[in-house]
């Protein structure tokens, strides 16, 4: 399996020395500041479809699922800066174009925060979408007919939390645990008292209709680690989290369990090229790893971008700088942009959603990108 992905990587590079107009970065100096190639798709125009914008209002922070057509993507977001109406819509080809907005229940009106949305196979062999709403309480609406119909927005329990659920996991013995974090303000009623970064599991026997007490996981005296992103290691035997650390004190972080959750490692660093926030985490055709995120490595070039890295879990574990990265889009803002979707397609092409200010002076809004697979894994051989 190393071989190959050493074979691939290699014909990518090749694909890259003769592919125009994709490029270096001008001066490659991010290529230097984080050991890996860096290649520039801010211009590459033909990749990027607009999902939605608005004149003078704030569109930001989208999640998107891919239905088992693989043709269907669902996107929702919220009309305002991590808070506000949860908007919907759909796309039937991949997201090439996209629908209006489509309807919603009244009260995701009322959102809060962040939404998040996730596919899940249920015990008896059916489909089931969950979508979660933040901040105290957590809320959740759920839809059995792959988003046609959605319940109200409705409390998980007597918690709260901020970025819920930041990722979720289904275990082996099928249940459900989702993932979030919260700094003391909204885990209660009238928060914890203390201000501490915390990232908590909650978990579910029952397909996602009700969901356990929250389970602390994780914390650190110094460190504000966040917005977990999970990755089951390709054997399953494993699944790693890849942490936000917000007071900008250390590099992004990243734990392992290998008892499904229940224990946990202790922190460790992240690589910088690995470095940022609300990290998005999905598996290419070949096996590797494609992770999308908000690049925050201080010094860092493309620092407050839109940006992706390529390499394999065993980088993660062994703490590899990996094997390239992507500016996938100039951010016009020092940091705001970039909690991104990923989906993968079964052609190998990547399709990436997410908000930003692309547009100097502008609102920030919707965003998408498509990877072609040729970009990725590099030229087919001729029969």
């Amino acid at each position: 399996m190393k071989v190959i992905h050493q074979m691939l990587f290699a014909a990518s590079l090749a694909l890259f020395a003769t592919c125009q107009p994709v490029k270096l970065l001008h001066d490659d100096s991010s290529a230097q500041f984080f050991g890996i190639p860096q290649y520039d798709l801010d211009a590459e125009s033909s990749f990027q479809k607009l999902v939605d914008q608005e004149q003078r209002q704030y569109l930001g922070h989208p999640t998107t699922v891919l239905l088992d057509d693989q043709k269907t993507v669902l996107v929702v977001y919220p009309r305002g800066h991590g808070k506000g109406a949860i908007l919907y819509k759909k796309s039937e080809d991949g997201g090439k174009t996209w629908s209006e907005r489509l309807p919603t229940p009244e009260n995701w009106a009322t959102s809060l925060e962040t939404p998040t949305i996730y596919q899940i196979k249920t015990q008896v062999g059916g489909r089931r979408l969950l979508l979660f709403s933040g901040l105290y309480p957590i809320r959740l609406a759920i839809s059995d007919d792959n988003g046609y119909h959605w319940t109200p927005l409705k409390a998980i329990g007597n918690f709260g939390g901020i970025v819920a659920m930041a990722s979720l996991e289904v275990l082996k013995d099928g249940s459900l645990m989702a993932l979030f974090h919260d700094d003391g303000r909204f885990i209660r009623e009238k928060g914890a008292g203390e201000r501490r970064f915390r990232v908590y599991k909650t978990l579910s026997s029952d397909d996602g209709k009700t969901w356990s007490e929250p389970i602390e996981i994780l914390s650190d005296p110094i460190l504000h680690l966040c917005e977990p992103g999970s990755v089951r290691s390709p054997d399953g035997r494993q699944i790693a989290l890849l942490l936000r650390e917000n007071s900008r004190k250390a590099p992004s972080q990243i734990v392992f369990s290998a008892d499904e959750g229940k224990t946990w490692s202790q922190p460790r660093a992240l690589p910088l090229a690995l470095t940022g926030d609300r990290h998005a985490i999905k598996y290419l055709k070949d096996g590797r790893l494609f992770i999308a995120f908000r690049d925050m490595a201080e010094g860092s070039p493309t620092k407050g971008d839109w940006v992706a890295w390529v390499g394999t879990y065993q980088d993660l574990v062994a703490g590899k700088k990996g094997q390239l990265r992507f500016r996938i889009k100039d951010n016009k803002n020092q940091w705001d942009a970039a909690y991104p979707g990923v989906e993968v397609f079964p052609d190998g092409r990547v399709l990436t959603i997410t908000y930003g200010h692309w547009t100097k002076g502008e609102e920030p809004y919707i965003l998408a990108v498509h990877l072609p697979a040729k970009l990725l894994f590099g030229r087919k051989k001729s029969k």
